[in-house]
């Protein structure tokens, strides 16, 4: 990528990992479009749109408005909501309602889709475009959670990435997907790595980890793909 700056267009950009994405990789010679319902708090250099990604059309409509013709270097679909009780004792596949389930398809696998669809031609405008796809343990073989739809939108990010691949091989443009366990979602990025990992007893991912992750990926030339990287945290039993 060259010197004048990047384009970063990141959804779920609010909180949890997408607010440290925002917050921690792009450069400030760099311009970032942040998807979200809430807006992020506490960053200037953000371009935010407001958008539910829960009703495709509309939010592909709003986020394509705003970035036009522009060119996107990056693009992270940063995106899982999960069934009411998932990775608990209480969850019951039974209980999932058809709008749940719908919802749930819709945000996690419908919105990725049809924005993809919509963005190729601006991740074409870059020299190194790169898309990210933050998937999860839960769409990798032989898991042991229950989270049947959560778990089926997962896999199908996989199946995502493995044909967009095909499509955008000749124009040198990576996917790779990030298959990511347990996160230390509640502590802030800004939060030393050394006290997220005395207090969750290793237990957890920080999130800083995840950053230097996607920093790599990023970093890398256009003659390289980085398909998946699969990183469920050290005493992760799920995989």
């Amino acid at each position: 990528m060259n010197g004048l700056g990047r384009t970063f267009l990141i959804y779920g950009a609010s909180r949890g990992l997408g607010k440290a994405i925002v917050n921690l990789v792009p450069e400030a010679q760099d311009k970032v479009y942040g998807v979200s319902r809430s807006i992020p708090k506490n960053n200037a250099q953000l371009n935010w749109i407001c958008a539910d990604l829960s009703t495709p059309e509309e939010a592909v409509d709003k986020v394509k408005k705003a970035v036009k013709d522009e060119k996107i270097d990056v693009l992270i679909y940063n995106v899982g909501i999960w069934e009411n009780n998932a990775f608990t004792e209480n969850y019951n596949f039974e209980e999932v309602s058809s709008a749940e389930l719908n919802t749930i398809l819709n945000t996690n696998i419908n919105t990725c889709i049809q924005s993809l669809q919509s963005l190729i031609e601006n991740l074409k405008l870059s020299d190194n475009a790169k898309v990210i796809l933050i998937g999860s343990t839960w769409g990798v073989d032989n898991h042991n959670g229950k989270e049947l739809v959560f778990s089926a939108t997962k896999y199908a990010l996989r199946g995502i990435a493995q044909s967009l691949r095909e499509i955008l091989r000749n124009d040198l443009i990576g996917v790779s997907v990030l298959n990511l366990g347990y996160l230390a979602t509640e502590y802030e990025a800004d939060v030393p790595t050394e006290t997220v990992l005395a207090e969750t007893n290793h237990a957890l991912i920080p999130l800083s980890d995840v950053i230097l992750a996607i920093k790599f990926i990023i970093s890398t030339s256009n003659a390289s793909c980085v398909k998946e990287i699969l990183m469920p945290a050290m005493k992760d039993e799920n995989i």
